[in-house]
């Protein structure tokens, strides 16, 4: 791997002397690999949720041999949670030589099926021409070993450090975070007066700091009609045609009035600065058989069509606004459709988030990135959720960023990969951000 890492580079006037640590860093690029891929050849699938306990026992192994105390922590009660698949979490800590700030890193373990279309193992851990491949390489397990590698070197070179280090590795952000940070949040977790600074080392590029996220409300809309012997459709009310009318009046007036709100927020891609909605899911009629049912369908005339949505908002929007523009929708069909009847139930919903450019953590975290890649970090938000949502509005811990390796629009793909030297120089920003926020100025 000879050639990868970045030759440190002195230390800047007024800054902490890096050299120790960035050579602490850099002996550990082997390591980094292999925990990365030993991350990834546990498949963490959610859903349903397999492997939690087993990747949260492998690294608290790891964590214990480095000083940290280790809890794993069930979300009991949580959605999804259950015997056959309970919901684990691991936090670790690691108390330093006096009182201070507590750094917590936040990391969800879970990941999305694989899919179709890869060419290597998607949970091999494959090292080749300096990326490791696999589902979840990217999003975010290797992340979560740049920030065990940060975390370890700072206290090798620097064990007098002040405040706390904590390492976390959550449950089910995939969908929704509600078995992982969502709980520990309500159990106090992430308490302002317990932890102070939280990176959440999602896959936003190495020179990007993460500042939140859009909002977003999923629905379920459903068309109902009558149902009838499929060969008198005139006997009953199809609601699937209700539905097609739903669907063409969006294409008419809803996506165009998306598309014409746009955001001061810096959302990335370019795309993602307007309002956009995706219809997740269609069904209708009767329920869908077995892959093994070998019959034929019976001949019904449809009386329920359901939808799912995904309405993506931001942060200039409210979200009674954002809900009214679709139930104005369904009126204005019923007003003109007849025998049209309609129902909307929420699924769930989260508000736009976004941490100001002067918190504590965004400008130290953009400091290290000058400092590592010797350019200025760019600020995004992001067009979709991450657990800063519930640090934020459970928690009430405003300062939070993501920033982590990777790049974003390779999660979810095909031969997902994170790059070494990604890796590398992310750790390398994690450990000086340690340093500026956990060393008194005598020891820097």
């Amino acid at each position: 791997m000879a050639g990868l890492a970045e030759t440190p580079r002195p230390a800047q006037s007024g800054a902490m002397d890096d050299t120790a640590l960035m050579q602490a860093i850099e002996a550990r690029e082997t390591e980094l690999v292999a925990l990365t891929q030993g991350l990834i050849r546990i498949p963490t699938l959610n859903p349903p949720g397999l492997n939690y306990r087993e990747i949260c026992e492998f690294l608290r192994e790891r964590l214990e041999k480095s000083g940290f105390s280790v809890e794993l922590i069930r979300a009991h009660g949580a959605p999804a949670d259950s015997d056959r698949h309970p919901r684990w979490n691991l936090v670790a800590r690691r108390e330093g030589a006096s009182s201070g700030d507590c750094v917590h890193f936040n990391s969800h373990h879970d990941v999305v099926e694989a899919g179709h279309g890869w060419t290597r193992d998607p949970f091999g851990g494959e090292l080749s021409d300096g990326r490791i491949y696999g589902r979840g390489a990217c999003d975010m397990k290797g992340g979560l070993a740049a920030s065990i590698i940060a975390a370890e070197a700072f206290v090798a070179t620097h064990p007098d450090f002040s405040g706390a280090i904590e390492i976390s590795a959550t449950a089910d952000e995939e969908s929704g975070g509600y078995g992982g940070v969502a709980y520990l949040a309500e159990q106090g977790y992430f308490d302002p007066a317990r932890v102070q600074h939280v990176i959440i080392p999602e896959p936003l590029n190495k020179d990007r700091i993460c500042l939140g996220h859009r909002g977003v409300w999923w629905a379920e809309i459903e068309t109902q009609g009558r149902i009838a012997h499929g060969s008198m459709p005139f006997l009953g009310d199809c609601a699937v045609r209700h539905m097609g009318a739903v669907l063409a009046e969006m294409e008419e007036t809803l996506f165009p009035l998306l598309a014409g709100k746009r955001t001061a927020m810096p959302v990335v891609p370019e795309g993602a600065r307007q309002s956009t909605l995706n219809i997740n899911a269609i069904h209708g009629g009767e329920p869908v058989q077995d892959e093994d049912y070998t019959g034929l369908p019976a001949p019904c005339v449809p009386d329920r069509c359901r939808i799912t949505i995904d309405r993506r908002f931001l942060i200039e929007e409210d979200i009674a606004e954002v809900k009214s523009e679709i139930t104005a929708m369904m009126e204005r069909i019923r007003a003109r459709r007849p025998g049209f009847a309609y129902e909307i139930r929420d699924l769930f919903e989260v508000q736009p988030t976004m941490t100001d450019r002067d918190a504590p953590v965004v400008t130290t975290v953009a400091a290290a990135i000058e400092r590592v890649l010797h350019r200025q970090a760019d600020f995004v938000v992001s067009p979709g959720t991450y657990d800063q949502k519930h640090i934020d509005r459970i928690g009430r811990l405003k300062n939070c960023i993501a920033y982590g390796p990777g790049i974003l629009d390779l999660a979810h793909q095909p031969d997902e990969w994170v790059g070494v030297a990604d890796m590398m120089d992310s750790a390398k920003v994690m450990a000086l951000t340690l340093g500026e926020l956990l060393l008194p100025l005598s020891a820097r």
